[in-house]
């Protein structure tokens, strides 16, 4: 696919609905939260080497890996027993923008659009970020999907997402790097979904990203 990604109709973009970690954020910093950082401190806290801690860790992450625990810190908190929040607080220098992410939200706010942000990320993992990035004071809206009781990955978050928020779905561009949650939108009636290939600057683009259409970053939906 060209840099340009010219599958999206501007013009049918009344509402543009973003993704915060993988999409405007560099997700390396939660990779490493996830795989590095939160198996060595429990390792420190159980007396665990780093490989047991792994062990006992991963059927936790797998057993509810899209489902709203997942993403909330305070369940987290106490299946470990670390405080989660204080951790992501403690490496907050890692949180950054991805590559084009800002110009892209500055094109959207000077075009007159509405932009929102929808994020499963808890509430203290979003202010934490915006606070950390400054990119907060682009968005009209900042929706969590724990406002709702719903992942974005399940029909009812968009549902009670509307309903909180109305918007015209088939009049919305939504942008996200993960492959349940697209699907999501599109069951919905999202009009544009549009998914990101490279969300961690980190790693190599996923070649297999098995979505159309599809961008590397988000800057490339930028029209030239």
């Amino acid at each position: 696919m060209s840099e340009n990604l010219l599958q999206v109709d501007w013009d049918r973009a009344e509402w543009v609905i973003l993704d915060m970690d993988g999409t405007i954020l560099d997700l390396s910093y939660d990779n490493y939260f996830w795989r590095e950082l939160v198996p060595e401190r429990y390792a420190q806290a159980r007396g665990l080497s780093l490989e047991q801690a792994r062990e006992e860790l991963l059927p936790r992450f797998v057993e509810v890996q899209h489902t709203l625990p997942w993403y909330c810190t305070d369940y987290w908190s106490g299946i470990t027993g670390l405080d989660m929040a204080g951790l992501k607080r403690e490496i907050r220098e890692r949180i950054r923008a991805l590559e084009g992410a800002e110009r892209f939200l500055q094109h959207v706010r000077d075009s007159g659009r509405q932009l929102w942000l929808a994020t499963n990320a808890h509430r203290d993992s979003w202010t934490l970020k915006m606070e950390q990035t400054g990119l907060g004071s682009y968005f009209h809206q900042i929706v969590s999907s724990h406002d709702y009781g719903f992942p974005k990955e399940d029909a009812q978050f968009w549902q009670r997402f509307q309903a909180d928020k109305p918007f015209a779905p088939e009049r919305a561009l939504f942008v996200d790097d993960s492959l349940p949650v697209l699907a999501s939108a599109r069951r919905f009636g999202i009009g544009q979904v549009v998914g990101l290939r490279h969300p961690d600057s980190l790693q190599p683009r996923r070649a297999d990203f098995d979505w159309d259409p599809a961008a590397d970053r988000i800057e490339q939906l930028i029209p030239r």
